[in-house]
């Protein structure tokens, strides 16, 4: 074999060479990409891990159940003029003939009845007696809280608004034990044109339920003033009726009356609160009396 022949297999040889390798670079470069995108698919999948996760958590945070409130124990009123016995109200009121019930939008969450009673012994004198009962029953609220804790609230209100009467005098406060699961008597006199009037106001709290008992009385045209400490027994006897009154209109049998602990705080808090709750809780019953605790004697029938 000639030396020219030998240079140019040598040279085909060396161009084969290179050839093959450049054909293995050419595959890399392309392997690459594939790489690349597998790499990519690959974080495309991790994110969707994360999404769906994210996800997950939203529905269970969704799921989760709303907030509950304890349930109201009572859930109606007794009647209003009929919560007081023949006997008490003959004790009290001697000369009514009958009570007059207030209005009520609801007679479920709220109601009232009062008496006037005239002694007229003409030149003697008189002796006038006026009583009142109110009752306000709360509803659970999801926003305020459980209607015990607003019939609570209210209790202290109404305690207030006694103690804060305007031309009052001698004003007394006192726990009335054996009431209800709270209950506070409040005194006080008021002197008017027709003589020295002797509030009595005794606010007890039975559950969900607030009763107000209000009970003035006042000597006329000369004849004594009557014993504060008599109308004082006699206010708080008729509380404590009141309230066994709207025990046993739900069903307590009248426990409450004497002071038997609430059992509220063990139920569970399964019912929603009427729409009607709020609106009562933040209401006064209407013919409170402590506000205005006497009223002008009528002439006897």
């Amino acid at each position: 074999m000639s030396e020219g022949t030998m240079q140019r297999r040598a040279q085909r040889e060396q161009r084969d060479q290179r050839a093959k390798r450049l054909h293995r670079v050419l595959v890399c470069a392309a392997a690459v990409p594939v790489m690349l995108v597998a790499a990519g698919c690959s974080s495309d999948s991790g994110s969707g891990d994360s999404t769906d996760k994210a996800a997950k958590a939203a529905a269970s945070a969704s799921a989760s159940p709303s907030p509950t409130v304890e349930a109201a124990a009572y859930g109606k009123l007794p009647e209003p003029c009929k919560v007081l016995s023949k006997k008490t109200l003959k004790d009290l009121v001697p000369e009514s003939k009958s009570g007059k019930e207030g209005k009520s939008d609801d007679i479920s969450t709220r109601g009232n009845c009062s008496w006037n009673s005239l002694d007229n012994n003409g030149v003697k004198g008189s002796q006038f007696r006026w009583l009142n009962v109110s009752m306000l029953r709360f509803e659970s609220d999801v926003a305020r809280g459980p209607a015990d804790k607003l019939a609570q609230e209210y209790l202290e209100k109404q305690v207030q608004d006694a103690q804060a009467t305007e031309g009052a005098k001698s004003t007394k406060s006192e726990p009335v034990p054996g009431t209800g699961d709270e209950a506070t008597a409040v005194r006080y006199e008021l002197k008017k044109k027709e003589g020295t009037f002797k509030q009595q106001t005794v606010v007890a709290r039975v559950e969900n339920v607030v009763v107000t008992i209000d009970y003035n009385g006042a000597g006329l045209a000369g004849d004594k003033s009557p014993s504060a400490d008599d109308l004082a027994k006699d206010a708080k006897k008729a509380a404590k009726e009141a309230v066994a009154a709207v025990s046993e209109a739900n069903g307590a049998g009248g426990g409450k009356a004497s002071g038997a602990p609430s059992k509220s705080a063990s139920k569970s808090p399964s019912k929603s609160p009427s729409q009607s709750a709020s609106k009562d809780a933040s209401d006064e019953p209407s013919g409170g009396a402590s506000k205005s605790p006497s009223k002008k004697p009528a002439s006897k029938s």
